[in-house]
């Protein structure tokens, strides 16, 4: 009888042990993210966005999966992060250059429960679809600071290069930029994102109207890098600036080297990395900011490019 409790004692304790285990994997076991982005990781700009994401990864024992169009296409983005509210992650990240176009299968993750957060763009629409806060450079601000600065270095006409079209956070850079360069001329040169077809349309802009006198990128790697070899080529540096926004280690090294204006920082890698921190706060712990977080923007200008550089060529910056 004795040794028939004593084994009854044992199972008890076994079985204790193993429920605890269970227990303690469950609680330890590791969150899903989605990230749904319209721009393709094998991009400059966004290759830093998913570099901070998939450190917050790391930091915050999450995996994230991201995904991306193959090129800028809504009906495809919709469809994605409609795919990924089947998949009932513990949230979803998502940026929002249409929110009309994207705001439906915006609205099905927030019906199904799962929380929201918008990143680079569509702060506007935050709000409206019930997404939990954006976290970002709110553009038309942006665009009216950089348009003041332009202005008061003395400059009158803005060739401003948009490679996406029909992208709301690049169509407000231009018209911000319009706002704060008041008495001054800006013009909208549209292109892809083909760097051939970007030099020619520079090229072209800038023989056709010779009161151009500064070109400003909407992303340094894709335009300001293009822009600044234009200039060159024509040999116009003494009368056409440029400026971007948006940082790379070539542009950075033409602003070090007085080849460009300055670059305009929006921090893509805290785009990244800070979504997926506070989707992982808020599904262990219940807690997440109570409003937008800003990661931009801020100048880098020629006393500072150089102490830039080599985070950007590491994918940080």
């Amino acid at each position: 009888m004795k040794s028939i409790w004593k084994k009854l004692a044992y199972g008890v304790v076994a079985l204790g042990i193993a429920a605890s285990w269970s227990v303690g994997v469950k609680a330890e076991e590791q969150l899903s993210i989605i990230a749904v982005t319209h721009g393709q990781a094998s991009d400059p700009f966004w290759s830093i966005v998913k570099n901070g994401m998939m450190q917050a990864a790391k930091d915050s024992n999450v995996k994230v999966d991201y995904r991306a169009p193959e090129t800028f296409d809504m009906v495809a983005m919709a469809q994605l992060i409609e795919a990924a509210v089947n998949q009932h992650p513990a949230g979803i990240i998502i940026s929002n250059p249409d929110p009309d176009a994207l705001g439906p299968a915006i609205e099905k993750a927030v019906a199904a429960g799962i929380p929201v957060i918008s990143m680079n763009s569509g702060i506007a629409a935050q709000e409206k679809l019930g997404i939990k806060l954006h976290v970002g450079q709110d553009e038309t601000p942006a665009g009216i600071k950089v348009g003041a600065k332009l202005k008061s270095l003395g400059l009158k006409h803005v060739l401003c290069v948009n490679q996406e079209v029909g992208n709301a956070a690049l169509d407000q850079r231009c018209a911000g930029t319009e706002k704060g360069f008041e008495g001054g001329k800006v013009t909208v040169l549209p292109t892809t994102a083909d760097p051939a077809e970007i030099e020619a349309k520079i090229q072209a802009a800038l023989t056709a109207d010779p009161s151009i006198d500064v070109v400003l990128g909407l992303s340094a790697p894709l335009v300001g890098e293009r822009a600044v070899a234009v200039v060159e080529k024509m040999g116009v540096g003494d009368k056409v600036k440029v400026a971007s926004y948006d940082l790379s280690a070539n542009f950075l090294q033409a602003v070090a080297d007085g080849k460009a204006l300055f670059a305009v920082d929006q921090q893509p890698y805290l785009q990244g990395y800070l979504p997926v921190t506070f989707l992982a706060l808020n599904a262990r712990y219940g807690t997440i900011p109570a409003g937008n977080v800003p990661s931009g923007p801020s100048f880098v200008e020629k006393d500072t490019a150089a102490s830039v550089i080599e985070k950007s060529s590491q994918g940080i910056r």
